[in-house]
Formats: structure tokens, C-alpha cells, sequence
């Protein structure tokens, strides 16, 4: 597993260096998030060893079964990201473990992550999702809710708030989704853009993305049987 790991890390980022200097841009300005959603502990050790910092995932309870041990006594620094949609009640939990909540999206989300903050006087940094495909099965604010919203939590949470978040429409050119983002961070000042998959990251970074979130590229394809069971889940509840 670490070799696989190791060679995959590898690749992405030779990849992720030649978009940036083809955009004309410093390679060093665009971080890689491994996503590590499902994935065991030791995959997460494998991208550590092989010097990843940065990792993501979707559902807090896992972020905190899976990084919570794994913190006490790693000698080498480590960020996790939270990209899945959370849940009001999981605010205080992110709040604890995360450096970065992606997926703001609604004042009653803003509403408890204020109390969260307060309650554990911590503050991660925080990116807007916008559901740029106004998907009505995705997270995100709609597009015409988002400058309202974005100066709303830029009132709320200060420069905590560092930027915006989108996963475009799949099947769909996602080069126009990334450039209204772009647009639009820069309308508000915010620096931060994290956009771009395995499938699309490239693309992203040459609109303009400083963060891509990459998983199956690095790691390989989830269990099938798992995401059968995570879809049927979803279906029937």
C-alpha cells in the first residue's frame, strides 16, 4: 500500500505542478487535499509517510474515529478538511478536529458554527460551498443566494472566512462552473477556491483553484459493495 501510495502522491503532484506552470502559475499555490473518505487508517499512514499534510473527509464521525488517535504524538504537521454536508448538531465536533470546514452553506449552519466557535474557542478556517449547478440532491447555497450569504458570514466570521467551495454538475464542462466561482470569490475578496476532483483537477487550476480535492487518483476505487450500501442507505432514508 505505501508504494502504490507513495507512486500515486507522486504523479498527482507532477501533475498538479505541470497545470499550474501551463496557467502560469507558482505550483506552490495550490494544495493538495487527499480525500480519504472510507478509506482505513492505514492508507491515511501510507500518504503521511509519503509527506502528505493535508487530508479530507466527509462525514465528521469518521473524521474523528479515523484523526482523533492518530493526532497524539505525530511528530509531523497535519490538516483535515471537512468536504461532506454537516449537520448542525456536528458544528461543535468539526469545530474541534477540523483546521478547515469547506461546506458552509446555510445561515442555520453559520448560526452553529458561531456557538461552536465560542464554546470551544477555536476557529477554523471556513470556505462557502455554492451549489453552482443548482442541483437540488447537492449541498451548497444557490447561486442566487450566494453574495448575500458570503457578506453574511464575512460579517459573522471575519478573515476566517477565506473563500468559496463548489463540486460542478457531473457529465457537465465544469470550466464555466469554476470560472463564475472564480468571479465570484474575487467579487468578495476571498482568495481561497477549492475546486476540482480526480477528473477535473487540472482544469480547475488553470481557473484559477488553490485547493484540489483528490481521492480515487491517489488511493483507488472505494469499495463497490460499500458504495452500494452508502446509496441504498441514502434512497430509503
Amino acid at each position: 500500500m505505501d508504494h502504490l501510495v507513495e507512486r500515486n502522491l507522486a504523479q498527482i503532484r507532477d501533475r498538479i505542478a505541470n497545470a499550474a506552470i501551463r496557467a502560469g502559475r507558482n505550483p506552490r499555490d495550490v494544495t493538495l487535499v487527499a480525500v480519504t473518505k472510507t478509506q482505513p487508517l492505514s492508507s491515511v499512514m501510507a500518504a503521511l509517510r509519503a509527506g502528505q499534510i493535508d487530508f479530507g473527509e466527509n462525514r465528521v464521525q469518521e473524521a474523528v474515529t479515523k484523526f482523533a488517535p492518530l493526532r497524539t504524538g505525530l511528530q509531523q504537521p497535519l490538516r483535515l478538511h471537512i468536504i461532506g454536508g454537516l449537520q448542525t448538531n456536528k458544528a461543535r465536533d468539526a469545530a474541534r478536529i477540523a483546521e478547515v470546514i469547506e461546506t458552509l452553506d446555510r445561515p442555520r449552519l453559520a448560526d452553529a458554527l458561531v456557538a461552536a466557535i465560542d464554546k470551544e474557542g477555536r476557529t477554523p478556517e471556513l470556505l462557502v460551498q455554492v451549489n453552482v449547478g443548482d442541483e437540488p440532491q447537492k449541498s451548497g447555497v444557490p447561486r442566487t443566494q450566494a453574495d448575500p450569504f458570503i457578506e453574511d458570514c464575512k460579517s459573522r466570521f471575519g478573515p476566517a472566512l477565506r473563500g468559496l467551495m463548489c463540486i460542478p454538475p457531473e457529465g457537465a464542462d465544469p470550466g464555466p462552473h469554476f470560472a463564475w466561482l472564480a468571479e465570484c470569490a474575487a467579487r468578495h475578496g476571498l482568495l481561497e477556491l477549492s475546486m476540482g476532483m480526480s477528473a477535473d483537477f487540472e482544469t480547475a487550476i488553470a481557473y484559477g483553484a488553490t485547493c484540489v480535492r483528490i481521492g480515487t487518483a491517489i488511493f483507488g476505487e472505494r469499495d463497490p459493495l460499500l458504495r452500494l450500501h452508502r446509496a441504498n442507505r441514502l434512497q430509503s432514508g
